[in-house]
């Protein structure tokens, strides 16, 4: 019963932040922080203990590998330099500072505050995609820290692994140490490649076989992330990049092993997944969090240190930021004629202000095992996860809430551009359309062909000319805009008409249910068109 309670509890609570966040305009990432720490202010609730290995096996595949999926790789491939530079060079630079400063302040032996710098490195991308999604901001700035919130869990979850196997066992060795990082990243790319190889075969040898559906389809998807960290995982090798190089894979491969209700089923799966696991792991830790604050032997002198390490991660990126644009276009000259330095100082600000942490650092130190090799309490997992939480709050709610404002102070927004843009591609797919219709007309054999055709020769017309609309300069496009939506108007009321009839066919039992989901369900589709 108290399982299920608390499971009734924490569902509430996602629901409860959830709409806070959408009513008051917050990243869902920054919401579940507050609603986290305002859970362990609430008396009576279980505080669970769990499996620290069955979180970090749960939460971290499925999120390393959907930062796969949605990586643009033509993308990443241009910004290589500036990703590596961060995803590598800077989050090894950010473990040693923080290392140095927990050592020093804190108390923390050297094993244990390499263990927090690592967990701490890494920002998460999740917060200010959160806010991209709302300010557009230039293109190569946000490929850039997609970029680097791919690659820079992969290396410090490397660092972690490393540091917290020094912790347990009380031995390093940094040849030890260099080799097996060569392996585990080798390794795992490669494991993760065979895998999604290995899981878009079977979907196209069940798509072949018509045994294909949805639903089969998306429960394979939901087991990609596993079937690829796990074998890594026992092999010695990175699950970590196991899982981000299936996610890469694999979204090449979509359009290829997926059917297009397969693509539409399995993006609001992964959507409601990612969403529920950064929300458990946010509301969990404030589960446990007094338990933690309990063992402290000063709350003051703790949160005095997480808020130095806090200043330090921030300041640590800003420092970085500036000289990693500068110093490799001042030492090659071909990098210069290349990739000239950007005109402005603005798109760098961003890039260093854009450094919050998130759920895979979270995860990473719940993660932390209870005992060392001797079976004795590890030093330092209280003060390490309550550090990672202040390191968490504090740079979601000063970097995360000041995003926004931030973008629109630089001015560096290119919402039109981008709309530009994606308009422009919707035209030439229509074309592209309508010249293959065209190519098949010497093979119409029959009035019907010619009839349909011509049908269809309009719709795409129509709907190019409605798109040209938008290309159009300032006043046509005023006129454009109002234009179209008199006609979303008129088709979404026409829409509504139809499930109106619909359901009050189904109301009185002249259709029976499947009949009127399938039909409820193309309806939605068109209507998401609109949208």
């Amino acid at each position: 019963m108290t399982q299920a309670l608390l499971l009734v509890v924490l569902l509430a609570a996602v629901v409860t932040v959830a709409i806070v966040a959408k009513r008051v305009a917050v990243p869902y990432p920054i919401a579940f922080v507050f609603g986290g720490i305002a859970l362990a202010f609430i008396p009576n609730l279980p505080r669970p203990h769990f499996d620290p290995n069955l979180i970090f096996l749960i939460v971290l595949p499925p999120l390393l590998y959907g930062g796969g999926w949605s990586t643009d790789w033509f993308e990443f491939r241009r910004n290589a330099r500036p990703i590596g530079l961060l995803a590598i060079g800077l989050v090894v630079f950010t473990t040693v500072v923080v290392a140095l400063v927990a050592h020093a302040l804190a108390g923390l032996d050297w094993t244990m505050a390499f263990t927090l710098g690592a967990i701490v490195a890494p920002p998460d991308a999740v917060a200010a995609e959160a806010v991209f999604q709302r300010l557009a901001v230039p293109r190569r700035v946000v490929a850039v820290l997609t970029g680097e919130g791919l690659v820079n869990d992969a290396t410090a979850l490397v660092l972690y692994r490393f540091a917290l196997a020094a912790a347990v066992s009380g031995t390093f060795s940094l040849a030890h140490a260099s080799a097996t990082f060569v392996f585990a990243s080798l390794g795992g790319i490669a494991i993760g490649l065979a895998s999604s190889m290995l899981v878009a075969g079977v979907l196209h040898v069940l798509a072949k076989r018509g045994m294909q559906d949805a639903t089969i389809a998306n429960v394979l998807l939901l087991l990609a992330p596993y079937i690829a960290y796990l074998p890594a995982d026992a092999l010695g090798a990175s699950g970590v990049l196991a899982s981000v190089a299936a996610g890469i894979y694999m979204s090449r491969r979509a359009i290829v092993v997926l059917d297009a209700e397969g693509r539409i089923v399995g993006t609001a799966v992964w959507q409601v997944m990612i969403f529920l696991l950064n929300a458990f792991v946010f509301l969990l830790i404030g589960l446990q969090l007094p338990g933690l604050v309990s063992v402290l032997e000063s709350t003051r002198t703790f949160v005095r240190d997480a808020l130095v390490v806090s200043l330090a991660v921030i300041v640590v990126r800003i420092l970085w930021v500036y000289p990693a644009t500068w110093l490799p276009r001042a030492l090659s000259r071909g990098l210069r004629e290349r990739d000239p330095m950007p005109r402005s100082w603005k798109p760098i600000a961003l890039v260093a202000w854009t450094g919050m942490r998130g759920i895979v650092s979270l995860a990473a130190a719940l993660a932390l095992p209870f005992t060392d090799a001797h079976g004795a309490p590890l030093s330092g997992r209280a003060e390490i996860i309550v550090i990672t939480l202040c390191v968490i709050a504090v740079t979601l709610v000063v970097q995360g809430l000041s995003l926004a404002p931030l973008i629109r102070w630089l001015g560096i927004g290119e919402t039109a551009s981008a709309q530009t843009l994606e308009t422009t591609i919707r035209i030439r797919a229509l074309e592209a359309a309508m010249a293959h219709l065209r190519t098949l007309e010497p093979s119409f054999s029959s009035p019907q062909h010619w009839e349909v055709a011509g049908r269809l020769l309009g719709e795409y017309e129509q709907r190019i000319a409605h798109l040209r609309g938008h290309l159009d300069d300032a006043a046509d496009a005023d006129e454009a805009t109002s234009e179209n939506a008199v006609a979303h108007h008129l088709e979404r009321s026409t829409l509504d008409a139809e499930r109106e009839e619909i359901a009050r066919l189904r109301t009185v039992g002249e259709i029976p249910d499947d009949v009127y989901r399938a039909i409820e369900y193309d309806l939605d589709l068109a209507d998401m068109r609109l949208r």
